[in-house]
This record gives C-alpha cells, sequence and structure tokens, in this order.
C-alpha cells in the first residue's frame, strides 16, 4: 500500500478550513521507537517465532513482570503491541511446560477475541493451542475445545454463565491456569465493570481451588488510574505500566464545528452532514478512513450520505459496521477491513477496541465520544502502520461537544477520566456472592475476595432463602439453596436483573431493555429506534415484560414526560464550595412516567401531548446535591418566580458537563431540583447515578466539585444563544420537556462557587 505523506492530508485539511468551519488544528511530531530490555532470554521456539529481536519499554516491562508471577495493567497507545506483553509470556510458559500451561484470554466483544485469534495463530509456537469459546461456538466442539486447547479466548458472560457454574468439567485447565489476560480494561466501567470484578474474584477463587495461582495482565487504551481499576478489579496488587516506547508518524487532529444556523436558537447544520461530507472528501483524495457515529442509525445514515458524494454504487466501498449484525456479517466486513478493500468505514464505538483493521490514514469523529479516553481510542484507529494521519472532530451540539470547541486546548491538555466500579454495590454484589456459593460453599476465608460485605451478603441471601448456613468440620459455610445456576438472568451489562423484550406483531424478537428503563423507552405509544429502523409500541405490559411494536414511518419522534420525586436517605460526606454546601449519600428516587409528547423529527413540532396511567418506579442509589441558601440566590439577583427555572438549568449543564471529569454518559445519571426541598428545606439540586446502589460516579462528581462547577459556567458564558438552546441547558432526557429554563439565572446562581 502506497504511503500516505503528511502533505497531502495537510493539502486536504487546507480546503476543510477555507470556509471557517475548522477552529483548531493540533500537530503532533513523529516518535521514535525506545527499546528495553528481557531480564533473561527467551526459549529458543518463541525467540525464533517473533518477527524481531527487541521490545519495546512497556513490552520488556510487562513481560518481566508477568514472568516473575505479577500483575500488570498495560495502559499504552493504540497499535503499541500491547498484545506481545502478554502473548510471549504464555508462549513462553506453554512451550516450557510443552503444553501443559493453560492460559484464560477476556475480550469484551467476539470480534476482538476472533482479532486475537489470528494474532495467536500468527505467532507461530507449536505448544501454543489457542481456541475462541463464545455463543459463537457450536456445541459439538466445546468439549473439543475443553480438552485439547490451552489458551481460551472468551468474554465475561462466558465465564460467568458457562464456565464457572461448570467449573468440574475444566479442572484440568483450571489446574494448570497461570494466565488470565482481560483486554479493554477501558471499557471494565460502571454496572458492567462492577459485574466483572464480582466474576474475576470467583474466577481467582474456584482456580485456587484447583491449586493453582494465575498472574493477571490488563491491557487498556490510556486512561486515568489503571493500576487502581485493575487492582480493585481483581482484587489484587497491580502494576502500573504507561511508558509507552512504541513510534508513530507525524499526527493532525483538527476540531471542525458545524456553521451556526441560527444566532438566538444555537441551531447548528447536521453533524452528520458534516461528518460525511469530511469522509467522502478523504476519500477521494485517496486515503482510507474510519468514521465513528454515535449510534447505530447514525452508522447508516451517514454511510449512505457518504456513498452518494462518492457516486459508489458498491456499498464494498464505503461500510458500516455496528451492533445487531449476524456473525457471518461481522467476520465478512472485518475481513474486508484488515485486507484493505474497504475505503471507509461507518462504525460505532464496536470498532473503537483493539481490532486491527489495516492501514488507516484517517478518523472522524461524528460527535465527541464523552471522554478524552474514548476521544483518544477512537482517532488511534489511523496512522497505525506508523503513516502520517489526519483526525477530524465534527462537534455535536450538546453541552460537552460546545464547551471543547469553544476551549480547544482543554481537548489535548486534559488526562484522561479515571473510571469508577463499585464493588459493595450489594445490588450487583448480591447475585453474585450467590452464584460463588453455587460454585463453592462460601466461609470465612472467602472474606479475602469480598472483604468488607462478605457477612453482610451472605446474611441478606441467607434471609431471602437463596442459600442455607451449615456447619462442615465445626466451621460455618454457605450453601446454594436454589434449583439451576443462579447466574442465569443476570444481564452483566445493565443494571437490572429482569429485561423487557421488544417484540414485533408477526412474533420476532427485535431486542431488549432495562426494565429499570423501559417505561420511559418502550410505554405504550412510545416511538422506538431499532437498527435504523422505526417502530411505535401498541402495548406495553410491565408485569409480562413486554412491549409489543409494529413498523412505523420514520416521521416523528416521542419524548416522555416524568414526575420524580428524590428524598434524603444518608450523608455520608459534606464539604462547603465556596457559600454553597455539597453533599454525598444514598437517595431514594421515585419516578413516573405520566405521558409523552409526540414530535415532527424534522420541525420537532409538538403534536399531541398524550397521558399515561403507569405505575411510579423506585432507585435507591447514590447522589450528590448542592444547597443555596434563599438569601444567597436573591443577592445573585434570582428572585422567587427565577428560582425553579434557573436551577434547572444549571442542573442539565452540569449533567451535560459531568462526563468531562468521569468516564460517564449524561444518561448514566439524573437530576432533580427544586426551589425548597423537603429534607434539605433550601434550593437544591441533585444529580444521582441512574443504577441501582450506584457505579461511583456520585463520589467521582463530588470530589471535582469546583472544576465541575467552574467548567459548567464556562459553558455557560460561551454559548452565544440568547435563552437556551442543546448546547448549553436544553436537554434532550428531560422528563417535563425542558420547562422552565432560565439561563441567565443558571449564570447568576453557578457565579457564586468559587
Amino acid at each position: 500500500m502506497e504511503t500516505v505523506s503528511a502533505n497531502g492530508l495537510d493539502e486536504l485539511l487546507a480546503r476543510l478550513e477555507e470556509d471557517g468551519r475548522i477552529v483548531h488544528v493540533e500537530r503532533f511530531a513523529p516518535r521514535s521507537a525506545r527499546f528495553g530490555a528481557l531480564d533473561r532470554p527467551l526459549p529458543d521456539g518463541v525467540a525464533n517465532a517473533l518477527p524481531f529481536d527487541q521490545f519495546f519499554t512497556h513490552q520488556a516491562q510487562a513481560i518481566n513482570y508477568l514472568r516473575d508471577g505479577q500483575s500488570v495493567a498495560v495502559a499504552t497507545g493504540t497499535a503499541s503491541g500491547k498484545s506481545l506483553c502478554y502473548q510471549v509470556p504464555i508462549a513462553e510458559a506453554a512451550a516450557e511446560s510443552h503444553g501443559r500451561s493453560t492460559s484464560l484470554l477476556l475480550f469484551p466483544t467476539k470480534a476482538l477475541a476472533q482479532d486475537q485469534l489470528r494474532s495467536f495463530g500468527s505467532l507461530g509456537v507449536d505448544q501454543v493451542k489457542p481456541a475462541t469459546y463464545d455463543g459463537d461456538t457450536p456445541y459439538e466442539q466445546r468439549t473439543w475445545i475443553r480438552n485439547r486447547c490451552n489458551t481460551i479466548l472468551t468474554n465475561p458472560e462466558m465465564i460467568h454463565g458457562s464456565i464457572l457454574p461448570n467449573h468440574s468439567q475444566w479442572a484440568r485447565f483450571f489446574r494448570r491456569l497461570e494466565f488470565v489476560v482481560i483486554d479493554e480494561l477501558h471499557v471494565l466501567r460502571g454496572v458492567f465493570g462492577s459485574h466483572v470484578s464480582h466474576i474475576l474474584r470467583r474466577l481467582l477463587r474456584v482456580a485456587r481451588h484447583y491449586g493453582s495461582e494465575p498472574t493477571f495482565c490488563f491491557t487498556s487504551a490510556t486512561i486515568g488510574e489503571p493500576g487502581a481499576l485493575a487492582s480493585e478489579l481483581c482484587g489484587l496488587p497491580v502494576h502500573q505500566i504507561e511508558n509507552d516506547g512504541s513510534p508513530h508518524g507525524p499526527r493532525t487532529f483538527a476540531l471542525l464545528n458545524p456553521p451556526l444556523l441560527d444566532q438566538a436558537s444555537g441551531a447548528r447544520s447536521s453533524t452528520n452532514s458534516e461528518t460525511a461530507s469530511a469522509v467522502a472528501a478523504l476519500v477521494d483524495a485517496g486515503h482510507r478512513t474510519i468514521a465513528f457515529a454515535q449510534s447505530r442509525k447514525g452508522t447508516e445514515l451517514i454511510a449512505g450520505d457518504v456513498r452518494r458524494r462518492l457516486n459508489a454504487l458498491d456499498d464494498r466501498v464505503v461500510r458500516s459496521y455496528r451492533g445487531g449484525y449476524l456473525a457471518n456479517e461481522r467476520r465478512e466486513i472485518e475481513e474486508e477491513l484488515a485486507n484493505g478493500t474497504v475505503s471507509a468505514v461507518i462504525a460505532t464505538n464496536a470498532l473503537e477496541l483493539g481490532i486491527d483493521i489495516g492501514g488507516l490514514d484517517a478518523c472522524v469523529l461524528s460527535g465527541f465520544p464523552g471522554t478524552i479516553a474514548s476521544m483518544w481510542q477512537q482517532a488511534g484507529r489511523a496512522g497505525r502502520t506508523g503513516q502520517a494521519s489526519l483526525t477530524i472532530l465534527v462537534a455535536g451540539q450538546d453541552q460537552l461537544d460546545q464547551w471543547l470547541m469553544a476551549h480547544p486546548d482543554q481537548v489535548f491538555s486534559r488526562p484522561p477520566e479515571p473510571a469508577v466500579i463499585n464493588v459493595t454495590n450489594a445490588f450487583i454484589a448480591d447475585p453474585h456472592l450467590a452464584c460463588a456459593a453455587f460454585e463453592l460453599p462460601l466461609g470465612h476465608n472467602d472474606s479475602k475476595y469480598w472483604p468488607d460485605i462478605l457477612d453482610d451478603t451472605v446474611r441478606r441471601l441467607v434471609m431471602r432463602d437463596l442459600i442455607v448456613a451449615r456447619l462442615h468440620d465445626d466451621k460455618p459455610i454457605a450453601m446454594w439453596a436454589g434449583s439451576g445456576s443462579p447466574s442465569r438472568g443476570i444481564g452483566l451489562r445493565s443494571g437490572s436483573t429482569n429485561e423487557v423484550k421488544i417484540i414485533n406483531t408477526d412474533g420476532t424478537l427485535i431486542g431488549t431493555v432495562d426494565e429499570s428503563r423501559a417505561s420511559s423507552l418502550v410505554h405504550t405509544g412510545a416511538v422506538y429506534l431499532h437498527r435504523g429502523q422505526t417502530y411505535k409500541v401498541e402495548h406495553f405490559d410491565p408485569d409480562d415484560l413486554v412491549a409489543i411494536v409494529d413498523m412505523a414511518a420514520d416521521d416523528e419522534y416521542t419524548q416522555p414526560r416524568t414526575s420524580t420525586d428524590i428524598s434524603v436517605l444518608a450523608v455520608d460526606d459534606k464539604q462547603a464550595v465556596g457559600p454553597l454546601e455539597l453533599f454525598l449519600g444514598q437517595v431514594d428516587v421515585t419516578t413516573q412516567v405520566t405521558g409523552y409528547q409526540r414530535r415532527e423529527r424534522r420541525s420537532r413540532k409538538i403534536l399531541s401531548h398524550e397521558e399515561l396511567d403507569l405505575e411510579p418506579q423506585r432507585l435507591v442509589t447514590r447522589a450528590f446535591w448542592y444547597t443555596i441558601e434563599h438569601q444567597l440566590c436573591e443577592e445573585a439577583g434570582v428572585v422567587t418566580s427565577q428560582l425553579p427555572g434557573a436551577l434547572h438549568a444549571a442542573e442539565h449543564a452540569m449533567i451535560g458537563m459531568l462526563p468531562l471529569f468521569t468516564i460517564c454518559d449524561r444518561w448514566d445519571v439524573g437530576g432533580v431540583s427544586t426551589a425548597m426541598h423537603q429534607d434539605t428545606l433550601h434550593p437544591t439540586i441533585f444529580i444521582y447515578d441512574g443504577y441501582p446502589g450506584g457505579t461511583g460516579i456520585a463520589e467521582l462528581g463530588y470530589d471535582v466539585a469546583s472544576r465541575h462547577l467552574q467548567a459548567t459556567l464556562d459553558l455557560l458564558r460561551a454559548c452565544g444563544c440568547k435563552d437556551g438552546c442543546p448546547s448549553c441547558i436544553v436537554s434532550p432526557k428531560c422528563g417535563n420537556g425542558n420547562e422552565p429554563l432560565d439561563k441567565a439565572g443558571a449564570i447568576a446562581l453557578l457565579k457564586l462557587a468559587p
């Protein structure tokens, strides 16, 4: 493949800059490789299989630790060779044990496991016998893999629901287990990460039962404090490795803000359209390009637009890639990406992860992906083979995107956000301790896996008759009391154990949605989007956990109206933020969907208001909240009649800016603001974690209070609209239809903070 020159990309960028859409360009000089030394030579069979005899500094450091049985978290850039950090020790262990050593590798997606299977195959060490073991693996092959393969590539769901409940069938494998690899550490956050933390503790417990003491290797894109997250996930000490010794070519990063169409309303041209235009220009100039969209529907819309702009009749020139494809479709597209037959791919964050997709020259981001960490991960898809590369971030209209356009230095100077999990969340811990009791009886010694929560969790499970207490050798143990494995019905990637099935009128299963979110997403009359198709919910039955849908025209959308009450259950901490009081604690949130608006999709015009009579839903979770003295509000110039709108606008803007400080999405949190709260007796703004028991977001918000409020104030001041727009205070998830909102009042209140 011909190497793309930096000059060629610069010429294209200059054309894009002509009309003022480009607001900032950042250039990064090429970097030379830095090498490190292994503490001892590799066996000849492994050394001869490698196409080189030198390791980058981070590779050598990781390999040295892993060979000595010390766990590591390697957080370096894309295409830095993180896979070799664990492939080499695995190959060495297999070679020295004549193939008896075993290793278990966990990937968050099937595509990543398949990609690593190809990588292990190309390594060429005969004693390494790899195989994928996931939901696509035929049942007739599973026994053969279990008995013949020593390197199993799988995912957390298979560990949780198949391997651990049936660990006796894997006894030989567990007895010889030396390495456990967890790839893409940065996605193990929030609910998913909290679930995986318990799975890894259950895994370590079973491995030790069979006499092995595996060493863990975590790999990650750049995130804040990767070693701390890895250690919390597995409960062991973990060495953090961030000294990236890999080379890269010259990189250019441009920020593009779609043109402002209306100053008063803040409306801008379509982010998807601007993305399609940039991709088409790059492809037309001969640059292989990847674009990342925010949704499945977005991938299809952008891909179609690019094809029209290029007059591309063959859809293999421009491919879309997203969730929902069949296994054979995924494999076909991944193969086309790897061999370079595709000129452009439009993807969701399914391709944000470390799949090797060949020599891409450019990356276009359709909207800020939510975190600095994800932004760099997506941008790293281009320039992986050392050539010059260009990344273009096309801003969306929401708060965070527009704040970054106004503060471009923050895009490149802010450190990656830390990811958080909550191992003590009882809503997640209880079902996993039940699974552990099914796998092996629980005893006091298991406190090393679940310190501080074992006794209370066992007590709750006994009271619910899920486990029973017994004496064994005069020591108390707890055993599973139910029938079948309790692992069934536990959704690892959601906060609910129950899911609502979305079924077409012809009986076809369309998809599922968490029970906790179903009343707002699939209530009767709701418009629901799935794989680019619009459906209307004909009937929602919350008792049977079913929503019946039918295909509908793509000319309108719905927005639920909700009423939310929040009460304080416990205050765990408090601090002063200037004259404001900030609290952290447990809250009880009761939400009821009372109706919805039907809106025209293009104009957003309200077509009708519809009423609903649904049962309220209760959420016990974590929150942080601000209280403001009434007198302070008056001194700031916010009179009583303005106060509800000012608080509401500040709440929206604060939620929109929160992902800047923690790896979360604004859909992961909720908010309530009130001019007089019954528990605080003051004007109050609550921001709460949207999952039962909380996932750590509230704690992070509490810790970054001053910086969070200052960034929110900067956002409101910089936005040029008059009364509020999607770039500052208008929220797409507001249950009150964005009423009332007072932008000027919000600015006045936020100015109170230091």
